[in-house]
């Protein structure tokens, strides 16, 4: 009579269960459930960012689960930073919305330029860090 093995194995060292498959056992690794979330430019520059430059941080992230959380606070935070740092520039460049109608290409250029310097000073803080 042939000798049966045990369907599932518990290893008491690692704290891993195995179920059998054919003659082989395999280990019962599963990753939780995590939050869809749809990301915006800074998030997936976060994301490339850590995937790149910071592999382990991203991997322990992965594998804890917290990855999606990470980059839905840093997108978030971007996008206030951003939008604070446009309207601290703008009161320094004394930009009215008056000069919309008057000067347009001017307003536009300036309007261009803060955007830029405030994604720039965004990137140094929370993107790149």
């Amino acid at each position: 009579m042939k000798n049966e093995l045990p369907k599932t194995k518990f290893d008491e060292r690692t704290g891993i269960e195995y179920h059998l498959e054919g003659d082989y056992y395999i280990p019962n690794l599963s990753m939780s459930k995590q939050e869809k979330i749809v990301l915006n430019k800074y998030g997936r520059m976060r994301l490339n960012y850590l995937k790149e430059h910071k592999k382990s941080e991203y991997i322990i992230m992965l594998i804890n689960g917290t990855l999606n959380a990470h980059l839905k606070e840093i997108q978030e935070t971007a996008d206030n930073r951003i939008q604070q740092v446009i309207s601290e520039l703008k009161t320094k460049s004394d930009l009215t919305e008056d000069m919309k109608n008057t000067n347009m290409l001017y307003w536009v250029g300036t309007m261009n330029s803060i955007k830029a310097q405030a994604e720039e000073i965004v990137f140094r803080e929370l993107i790149y860090a």
